[in-house]
């Protein structure tokens, strides 16, 4: 058999130093559906479960377990095994088949797909070029082979893979084309348009319309192929002394062996533990086999730490990140801060008419400025003078105020600690907008310390402060503004000692109901078009951001409401 040149020893020329020696038969499967589902999945080990893959795990459960005996071509005969692993050097292949039967001397590689064949009865290209490979696989082991079979769940049917010289040179093809795919540093362009995309279990981290749209290659909104927000929601934690453990499938919140609370694991989406909270280590097992973060937080609400499993294995994605931090690539700050003078701006004119008419004009102009600026001390100039200007037109939007103790607000922002209520909330408001920026950090693989904007010091999650900048105004104030405004927090949710304003317990489980609130509020995203969550709209950021480090954006378009 004559291969493809370059293919001996599994290597194909400049790739041999960063492409693995084998490529995997199922991945070859991805690559005929769709190279970039193949790049995303292979080369940056990106992977998110759906129906449609937990699916297909229940109909493997039989073949997975594996079983029976495989003896080579002159020691014995092959009845039936499950789950058997080859490779190749020759090749450049490996391959866990599914089931292998013994037919009239020959052997015969059956794989198992949860769904149905093509409306001919024929096969799929896809996973024929799969069977292709397994075929290819054990006759270069010396089994005989004369075709393949593709069992259809759905269907319950077998349909046969008639090993052809023409689906043989396909498969050989797409082996040499998937390994120089693999040696390329990013991934190619998203599908235009595709039937393909909205069943794809990676639309959500490829993004295919969004990033079409916003790289000029498609006219039209988006469709919106992400999911719908899952089930699962925050745990928050605020009891003082509390324990948080696993048993069975359930968290346990206990306090002096008391049980205060009990949720299922699945529907934890991440845990904030405020003050002294203790997880056990059963519990933070359970927790990084289903990639549920913790996040740590002081009794007043400063975000302090992070407990989390391993980092993404997406690798490329934080040399750009760390590239662009290191050449100081203001470009993306630029965009950042003019989002979140924007967003300010609408804030001030949605809610507070004539009186602050003049700080909403200025800020127009200071927005403009900000995207062109040249460096990061006039960038952090004009963002100083448009919080003065801003916060100077806060107390207007305030008029459920006076409830609050002392003097609410001065129009001036000040912490560590917080000198009055108004500034307690938002700085309580800010530590869960970082949390909320965190997650999003360490969904798409970034490393949140290392900052565009935020230099990276004193442990501070820079990275997640820069995405955190032009949701601020929508999600952190706006939180605050809807307490105050509708009596939701009152004199008797706060503590004044020594001049620094902090939160009862009461009133910290107040301003948590009301973010959530805020969270999970679905809007027309500005850019795409379709309903999502804000809690999905900071993880959409964050992924443009990525978008735009990897190459595959021209600019970091920002959230702007209108």
């Amino acid at each position: 058999m004559t291969y493809p040149r370059g293919m001996g020893n599994g290597v194909l020329g400049a790739a041999s130093d960063v492409v693995p020696e084998f490529v995997p038969a199922r991945m070859l499967n991805e690559y005929a559906y769709c190279p970039r589902l193949f790049f995303l999945e292979w080369v940056d080990r990106l992977w998110a479960s759906s129906g449609d893959t937990e699916e297909g795990d229940w109909q493997h459960r039989r073949v997975d377990a594996g079983g029976g005996a495989v003896p080579l071509p002159d020691e014995g005969v092959v009845k039936e095994a499950r789950s058997v692993e080859l490779s190749s050097e020759q090749l450049g292949i490996t391959a866990k088949l599914d089931l292998l039967e013994g037919v009239d001397g020959a052997v015969v590689p059956v794989d198992t797909k949860k769904g149905r064949p093509s409306a001919s009865g024929a096969p799929w290209e896809a996973d024929a070029v799969q069977v292709c490979a397994q075929v290819l696989l054990l006759r270069e082991h010396g089994y005989v082979v004369e075709y393949g079979e593709i069992f259809y769940a759905e269907t319950r049917q077998r349909v046969i893979v008639e090993v052809t010289p023409e689906l043989v040179e396909r498969t050989l093809d797409i082996v040499a084309s998937a390994r120089t795919l693999a040696a390329r540093p990013t991934p190619p362009p998203p599908l235009r348009s595709s039937p393909k995309c909205p069943r794809c279990s990676l639309a959500g981290i490829c993004m295919p319309d969004e990033i079409n749209m916003l790289a000029g290659r498609r006219e039209s909104k988006p469709r919106r192929l992400i999911a719908s927000d899952s089930d699962a929601v925050p745990l928050y934690v605020t009891e003082p002394g509390s324990v948080v453990g696993v048993d069975g499938g359930r968290l346990t919140i206990s306090k002096h062996r008391e049980e205060l609370a009990s949720v299922r694991l699945l529907d934890a989406l991440h845990i904030c533990a405020y003050g002294n909270v203790q997880v056990t280590a059963q519990a933070m097992r359970e927790l990084f086999s289903r990639d549920v973060d913790v996040f740590h937080f002081s009794g007043g609400g400063w975000l302090l730490g992070l407990t989390t499993g391993l980092p993404s294995k997406n690798v490329m994605l934080r040399i750009r990140q760390v590239g662009a931090a290191a050449r100081g690539d203001i470009e993306v700050a630029r965009r950042m801060i003019a989002g979140k003078i924007r967003n300010c701006r609408v804030l001030l004119r949605r809610n507070g008419g004539e009186a602050v008419a003049r700080p909403v004009m200025q800020l127009a102009a200071l927005a403009s400025q900000a995207e062109e600026a040249r460096d990061p001390a006039t960038l952090l100039g004009i963002e100083g003078t448009a919080a003065r200007l801003y916060f100077g037109a806060f107390p207007s939007l305030l008029p459920g105020a006076d409830d609050l103790p002392g003097p609410a607000f001065t129009g001036l922002r000040n912490r560590r600690p917080p000198a009055d209520a108004v500034n307690c909330l938002l700085s309580f408001c800010y530590g869960l907008l970082a949390k909320e920026m965190l997650a999003a950090c360490l969904a798409v693989g970034f490393d949140p310390y290392i900052g565009l904007y935020h230099r990276p010091r004193f442990g501070r999650p820079a990275l997640a402060l820069d995405l955190a900048e032009e949701f601020r105004p929508m999600l952190a104030d706006s939180t605050v503004l809807m307490l105050i405004n509708h009596s939701e927090i009152s004199a008797s949710d706060f503590l004044i000692r020594a001049g620094a304003v902090t939160l009862t317990a009461d009133g910290r489980r107040a301003v948590i109901r009301a973010w959530e609130n805020r969270m999970t509020t679905e809007v027309r995203h500005p850019m795409f078009g379709y309903p999502v969550s804000y809690r999905r709209a900071a993880e959409l950021q964050a992924r443009v951001l990525a978008a735009r480090l990897l190459g595959e954006l021209p600019s970091y378009e920002p959230m702007v409401t209108r």
